[in-house]
């Protein structure tokens, strides 16, 4: 089966850029990452790259005018790579339609909570302050709207007595590690069908899977 090539937009240190890194090196992931774009000269993401021989840009929004301009480029890099897959891995950027059209359905980004649950920013705060008992990590397709595309996976991570939006996140983000590269695995697959706001998982497969804490049962695994 032909790999899937995979083009990444980072802005930060790229926890789940390694994820699916070393998900291709342990065999788990039938793709390649052909380059990786930033818009930030010092992230993280970056470096990772570099110390796995993959191709990455750092391309500044201050050379253009707009997002839209920004993401023009970015298409343009997109296409010269052959991209099937783009992937936001940590991406503090909003992409504008210039972005999504060509690649539509093909975006696909990790948000630290159960969409439609607390979207945008300080998602684990959000969860903490408005008291829920599960939040979690949501594996989407990028729509125009943020945090708002059809979802292909999801993990529910138990808010625990005492947590901080730091110990919160840690455990979220074990579980992003996980999910983020198996979502991948199914596109890879080509499993993946979008039908209005549902992603088909052809072949079958669990969405969701509780991690076992102490008074919890364990769910089904998403494989």
């Amino acid at each position: 089966m032909p790999k899937v090539n995979l083009g990444v937009l980072a802005s930060g240190r790229g926890s789940n850029l390694q994820a699916i890194i070393d998900s291709i090196v342990a065999g788990r992931l039938d793709a390649r990452i052909v380059v990786v774009v930033s818009d930030r000269k010092d992230a993280q993401a970056l470096e990772r790259a570099s110390q796995n021989d993959i191709p990455h840009i750092h391309l500044s929004p201050k050379d253009y005018s707009g997002r839209e301009a920004y993401d023009v480029a970015i298409v343009k890099i997109f296409q010269e790579y052959a991209i099937d897959l783009v992937i936001l891995a940590g991406y503090m950027r909003i992409i504008t339609p210039v972005l999504i059209n060509p690649y539509r359905n093909r975006v696909i980004n990790i948000h630290p909570s159960l969409l439609p649950s607390f979207p945008g920013l300080h998602a684990q705060r959000q969860a903490l302050e408005h008291g829920v008992k599960v939040t979690g990590a949501t594996v989407h397709f990028v729509e125009e709207q943020v945090d708002h595309g059809p979802i292909i996976i999801q993990a529910a991570v138990p808010v625990l007595e005492g947590d901080t939006e730091e110990t919160l996140s840690a455990r979220i983000l074990e579980q992003e590690h996980r999910i983020y590269p198996q979502a991948i695995q199914w596109f890879a697959e080509g499993r993946l069908k979008v039908t209005g706001r549902r992603v088909i998982i052809e072949g079958g497969a669990t969405y969701m899977s509780i991690l076992s804490q102490p008074g919890m049962g364990t769910g089904g695994g998403g494989g």
